[in-house]
């Protein structure tokens, strides 16, 4: 049972000076009141309905079905790709159900940060948290670097001219910055445009693929097997765990749904909904890219083709159209790059209104968006890119191409850990908070939730033994180290009662800003001196 000690400090007033703070200490950290006007000063506006979410899901996810998914067959052919696209299926369901169920109790902005808070304590919702951070300011990277490659090419061709590429992400965060921060509103509206017109790109090439001629059920099989294995499994099943991280990009950032629970105007209803809806979604484009792109290009070269999609186009209608293609996969990108980027930005600013990063980094201003957050997330992954773009210029070892690489493997891995946190998590809530309010309720329950959290772990597994992905796990485990050092010296004596932190404290009882509030009398309940050390009910 959760014991908790409140404690009334009052500092010396010999001078005329009375200075009241009150202050709990529970599970080794301490939380104190926030100062007049805390709260509102990091207040949210609710825009969203399940649309709005729906298309927040799938931007986020979108342009994993124009590059990135395909490096998978490379590592296992097509048959271990079709094979890793069904595990993760199965897995995203598990995980979707599970987030679903812990949404709709804690309907506040701190997602997976603030469901391992109220499972496993302040330790573990910092170690959860830290992991979405560096996914989706790594991700948001990836998709800068990526998007500026084919902005450059199209201006190349079409206009004539060229810049470098630090000048094309600087240009890009400063866009998406400034899209993201004009208000939610704006950002969901536009999330909802994105996503249809990227589905859109994705349908007219299924179906010119099916009209061409150009799709051959053989191109699928086309990798010479290695010793002893089949066309369908050429490299035999082991790679079928190294093609799993590459296959995430069908997927990844669907989960980011519980970070927009402060401003959906339903979250206990829409969020749920809008995950099921979305995963249908991108199972479906998903499959028609898997098939049809490498039906049309070939596996062996779409497993190493930089621009698999746009590879496909040319292969139906030629290289004289390439760069108006590139600004159709261009959209794509431009899609994801707002939906991760919105949830660095949410996810961040939940961590920081709690008190585990600088506390003004929650700030929100008159948008109310957490303006400061987008720009400290953008000012990291940029100084990343720059990093690469350095060891890319040193020689010609292939150093850029392995520090990209570990730019794009911290991202997965950082998802990783944050889905095995989370799943943990919804099975601890379950035996600990049996009575919460839970409005919704996984249909696979905990065993989704263990499947999910098995598939992850080996995902995280095959991490470990890929040699390619190691230099990623040393990058992230350094940022672990610094954190965790900052953290125990520093953030544990300084956290906010914020809604994630009064739904743990409180046994699941407060927490819910629609119903309850920011801060007030939510907070002076928790904080009460009672003379006792009982639990706070």
């Amino acid at each position: 049972m959760l014991r908790v000690l409140v404690l009334r400090a009052l500092a010396p007033d010999r001078k005329g000076i009375e200075m009241a703070k009150d202050t709990l200490r529970v599970s080794g950290v301490t939380y104190t009141t926030a100062n007049e006007g805390y709260f509102e000063k990091r207040r949210l506006k609710r825009s969203a309905g399940v649309w709005g979410l729906w298309g927040l899901a799938v931007a986020a996810v979108i342009s994993g079905d124009f590059s990135g998914w395909n490096f998978g067959i490379d590592a296992a052919g097509f048959g271990g790709m079709l094979i890793a696209f069904a595990l993760l299926v199965l897995m995203y369901y598990g995980m979707i159900f599970s987030i679903g169920e812990m949404a709709s109790a804690m309907p506040h902005t701190g997602g997976a940060y603030s469901f391992s808070r109220a499972a496993m304590g302040p330790w573990g919702g910092f170690v959860t948290g830290l992991a979405e951070t560096i996914e989706y300011v790594a991700t948001t990277a990836v998709i800068v670097f990526f998007s500026a490659s084919y902005a450059d090419g199209i201006t190349r061709e079409l206009l004539g001219f060229s810049m470098a590429p630090w000048m094309w992400w600087l240009i890009l965060y400063v866009i998406f910055i400034a899209l993201n921060a004009a208000g939610a509103n704006i950002s969901f509206k536009f999330a909802i445009v994105v996503s249809i017109i990227s589905i859109a790109i994705l349908v007219v090439f299924s179906v010119m693929a099916l009209m061409s001629g150009a799709f051959s059920w053989d191109k699928l099989f086309d990798i010479a097997p290695d010793a002893g294995q089949s066309a369908f499994l050429p490299h035999g099943v082991l790679p079928i765990l190294f093609a799993l991280p590459f296959a995430m990009w069908f997927f990844l950032g669907i989960e980011e749904l519980p970070l927009a629970a402060e401003e959906s105007h339903d979250p206990v209803r829409d969020i749920p909904r809008a995950g099921l809806w979305a995963r249908g979604t991108l199972i479906a484009t998903g499959l028609l890219v898997l098939f049809l792109n490498t039906g049309i290009v070939g596996a062996e070269a779409t497993g190493t083709a930089g621009e698999p999609l746009l590879d496909g186009f040319r292969v139906i209608v030629g290289d004289d159209l390439a760069a108006v293609l590139a600004l159709f996969a261009l959209i794509g990108l431009f899609a994801s790059l707002q939906g991760i980027m919105f949830a660095y930005g949410r996810n961040m600013y939940s961590l920081s209104r709690a008190g585990y990063y600088p506390k003004f980094l929650s700030l929100t201003g008159k948008r109310h968006t957490p303006w400061v957050a987008l720009v400290a997330g953008a000012a990291i992954g940029f100084v990343a890119l720059i990093v690469v773009d350095v060891l890319s210029s040193l020689d010609a070892t292939g150093a850029g191409a392995v520090a990209g690489a570990i730019v794009l493997n911290i991202a997965v891995w950082g998802a990783v850990l944050a889905y095995l946190m989370q799943m943990i998590a919804f099975v601890i809530l379950r035996r600990k908070y049996p009575n919460a309010r839970r409005p919704y309720l996984s249909p696979w329950g905990v065993p989704g939730a263990v499947i999910a959290a098995v598939l992850s772990a080996a995902i995280f597994v095959g991490f470990l033994l890929n040699e390619a992905f190691q230099p990623a796990i040393i990058a992230i485990a350094a940022v672990y180290v610094v954190m965790l050092i900052g953290f125990a010296a520093w953030g544990r004596n300084r956290l906010v009662l914020s809604p994630e932190e009064e739904y743990a404290v409180s046994g699941g009882l407060h927490g819910n800003p629609q119903a309850d509030g920011y801060g007030g009398a939510v907070e002076e309940e928790l904080l009460a001196v009672d003379g006792t050390d009982e639990p706070i009910r």
